[in-house]
């Protein structure tokens, strides 16, 4: 049986991405024994908000999907399922990365 975490008031769960070791020169970076850990991830679940969120008409500023980027102290890290997972408070993320369109020189 799998199981779903699923978090609570203003917490979400976020899963880890592997860092890109290939730079866009082509050049291979090896992983480091001094490494800090992840620091981006995809949402897989957020909460409800807080009770007097709804009220002030604050609503939750990310989604299930989203790539986000969170430092290196946020939340705590639990297994479930054998996937290593952050829960961590919605402000404790740094910000939503989005892809733009390169632009083409006119």
């Amino acid at each position: 049986m799998r199981h779903f975490l699923r978090p609570l008031f203003d917490r979400v769960v976020v899963k880890e991405l592997e860092p890109d070791r290939i730079r866009q020169s082509g050049l291979l970076v090896p992983a480091g024994s001094h490494e800090p850990p992840p620091q981006h991830g995809i949402v897989l679940a957020v909460g409800t908000g807080l009770d007097w969120w709804e009220g002030a008409g604050i609503t939750m500023p990310v989604k299930p999907g989203d790539h986000v980027v969170f430092p290196a102290s946020a939340g705590a890290w639990v297994e479930v399922d054998e996937e290593r997972l952050l829960v961590c408070r919605v402000g404790e993320l740094l910000g939503v990365l989005d892809e733009v369109a390169d632009e083409v020189p006119a």
